[in-house]
């Protein structure tokens, strides 16, 4: 090789050598397949088994929307003829029938929660606040104790509830307002279940998400203040995987679609997610039955096992409240007309 040759050369061999190591470093940065192929954890696990049966249920949910909605259209239908003007709207707002019954919202427990639940309990109220806009038999709504971090969220994210109608916004605590005997709290630790609505009283429904952190609250709150209290008769109709909390927007509507159904089953199975895994308290029992003779024929199994499993508590707004209605809930509000 010539003398002339040999700087090329020797040049393109340390090009060739560097582009070796940096591949090699490259390698060696990649993780190892013990790295990228972890074993998921239970919490993944759960989550993931979460978002698939979100997934499945989707229809579910929109075949339910669409019946609701063809419900409503025939009640429209049946209603008399519009105006000459054809002001359908303005004919089906005077064919509403205000109810005296009184549905109150207790926030006094802001200081119990952190940011994120103050913005769920928000987005619960709009939905409330919207359905009772919407419901044929509206209720007379409050909202009490109304301050703090919950006021800052809704003049920061939603400025125009200083403009809502057919509500009652009070920084007061109900009780300064309401006699004590016309208050009914409604809890699910009550020991009384309500078998009627009496539209002569006030039902407050306490305004705290927690996830189920500050067990049996609101039955001390109703106790404290030397109140009456009950629960809705959920147990009577329904059978859940999940504890009996509801999120105060399914509190609120399951009261609305009584008052127009005068039917306890229907308006718990309208309003109901399909995430509580609700079913028809006949239903299963004719399941447990089922259960307890092939327990008997098997012989050995704990026919407790399965409830054990489902016992867990589900996230309540999520929700209840939930991830449909809590994306469409700016646009339904100012779908209402203010």
């Amino acid at each position: 090789m010539s003398s002339e040759m040999l700087p090329a050369f020797s040049e393109t061999c340390n090009v060739e050598r560097q582009q070796d190591l940096s591949e090699d470093g490259e390698e060696n940065q990649k993780p190892g397949l013990s790295e990228r192929f972890q074993p998921m954890s239970k919490r993944q696990m759960k989550k993931l088994m979460k978002q698939q049966q979100w997934e499945e249920q989707r229809e579910l949910r929109k075949q339910k929307r669409k019946e609701k909605r063809k419900r409503k259209q025939l009640e429209r239908q049946c209603q008399p003829e519009s105006n000459s003007d054809g002001s359908d709207r303005k004919r089906i707002r005077r064919d509403v029938v205000h109810s005296p019954l009184r549905l109150i919202i207790d926030c006094s427990f802001d200081s119990l929660m952190v940011l994120k639940d103050i913005k769920k309990l928000h987005k619960q109220i709009q939905r409330c606040y919207a359905e009772n806009r919407r419901a044929l038999h509206p209720v007379q709504f409050y909202l009490t104790s109304h301050g703090g971090q919950l006021k800052k969220n809704m003049d920061e994210n939603d400025k125009g509830w200083v403009n809502w109608k057919d509500i009652h916004i009070k920084p007061e605590h109900y009780s300064e307002f309401i006699q004590k005997e016309d208050l009914i709290y409604l809890t699910s630790d009550s020991p009384n279940i309500l078998k009627e609505l009496d539209e002569s009283k006030a039902y407050v429904i306490g305004g705290l998400v927690d996830h189920n952190h500050h067990k049996g609250l609101t039955y001390k709150q109703a106790s404290d203040h030397g109140i009456g209290h009950a629960q809705l008769p959920l147990g009577n109709f329904v059978k859940m995987n999940s504890r009996k909390v509801l999120a105060v927007n399914h509190v609120f509507e399951i009261i609305l679609e009584y008052l127009e159904t005068r039917d306890w089953q229907e308006a718990f199975f309208t309003i109901l997610p399909q995430r509580k895994g609700a079913v028809p308290t006949d239903h299963a029992c004719e399941s447990c039955s089922h259960d307890k003779k092939f327990t008997r024929v098997e012989g050995g199994l704990n026919s407790d096992s399965s409830e054990e499993e489902n016992r867990h508590e589900l996230d309540s707004t999520h929700e209840e409240e939930k991830q449909d209605k809590e994306n469409s809930t700016e646009s339904t509000v100012n779908s209402i007309p203010h």
